[in-house]
Order: structure tokens, then sequence, then C-alpha cells
């Protein structure tokens, strides 16, 4: 029996996604939050959030460390750039929101066997490999030093500590970058920096 917590910001998404898991044999609720902070019960399973629900740090917190859960992610519009972020951040399936009970439950279960589960149009474009991009003005030590960072997932707030400085040094590091790199999220700056040996991971 896999143990499922259930975390949405509204009342009517979690109430609809505790039927969704109700009607499943294998799978058994073992709470339904609004945000992780509220949950005090067992550790569960495998965790299903609604994209509209996660906080900033919400899935570090959830797949960082020893206590890691399998998250199922369901995602209003999920674009190439944030369904890479949240693969790169632990997450184990990432769906449409609009997805069927019947994909939901199979995510769930895929997810607590350790498998990674995607929408076949998500995973179409993950698997195409972009040419590789020149890089324009070069990247300062102090820039290579925060993608490197960004590469480990790390958040704003989390770079600011480690490096000692105020996080809106950090999001003017960022956003120099991205132009730089021409890169239009972080994911993929990481990306680019990655395929020109920029970064190592």
């Amino acid at each position: 029996m896999t143990r499922v917590l259930v975390i949405a910001s509204s009342a009517i998404v979690r109430a609809g996604l505790e039927s969704v898991l109700r009607s499943a044999n294998s799978v058994e609720i073992a709470g339904s939050v609004a945000g992780w902070s509220e949950y005090a019960g067992e550790e569960p399973d495998v965790v299903l959030v609604d994209s509209e629900s996660v906080a900033d740090d919400t899935l570090t917190e959830l797949t960082g460390g020893e206590a890691a859960y399998p998250v199922v992610l369901l995602a209003e519009e999920a674009r190439l750039p944030e369904i890479a972020e949240a693969l790169r951040s632990g997450v184990r399936a990432v769906l449409p929101r609009q997805s069927s009970p019947a994909q939901i439950v199979a995510a769930v279960e895929a997810a607590s066997a350790g498998l990674i589960v995607l929408h076949p149009a998500d995973l179409d474009a993950l698997l195409i490999n972009p040419p590789a991009r020149p890089i324009g003005e070069p990247l300062t030590p102090r820039e290579v030093e925060v993608l490197g960072m960004l590469a480990e997932g790390q958040s704003n707030k989390a770079i600011a500590h480690r490096l000692n400085i105020s996080e809106h040094t950090v999001k003017f590091h960022v956003t120099s970058i991205l132009g730089k790199l021409n890169a239009g999220s972080r994911t993929e700056a990481v990306m680019i920096g990655i395929r020109q040996g920029v970064i190592m991971i």
C-alpha cells in the first residue's frame, strides 16, 4: 500500500485529488494539507503536489537531504525549463493538472517504485538536443561560481548565505548570467553553461 500525502492550497483541489486516490486500492491517503509545514503525520511514501501550492523552497524541502520523498507534481502548463528544473530538484513525476485519475494513480505508483514519469509531449521536448550557442561576453569568476550553485539547484537565499552576500546581489548576478548566456531561465543558463564547458556537474 502506497501512503500518499496531498499538498494543495485549494480545498477543492485537495478534495478532488483525495477522491482520485481513494479510487485506487493500492493507495492510502497519509494526509491532505495546504502546505508542507502543516503536515505532522507519519512519513508518506509519495507526495502529490499541486503546482499552484509550491512555495519557493517547498520542493527543496521535500526532495533534498536524507529524508527525501518521491514527488509527483501536477502543473497547469508545464514548460520545458520548469520541467527540467523540477526533475533536477528531485521531482519524480510531472503531469498536467488535467491528467486523468488513472494517470495520476499510475504516476504515484511509479514514483513510489523509483521511476520517472512525464507526459509524452513533455518527454518529446526534453529529448530534443538544441545546438550549443556561443557565449557572448564571458562570465566573471563570481558569475561562474553562482552558475555552478544554480546547477546544484540552490535557491537565491541559499546562494546568498554560502557566498555571504545579499539576495539582491545574487539576483543581480543571475540576471547578468542570463543576459550573457542569452538564456530565458536559470535552467537554460545551466544547460548552456554545461554544454559550453563553463561549469561541470
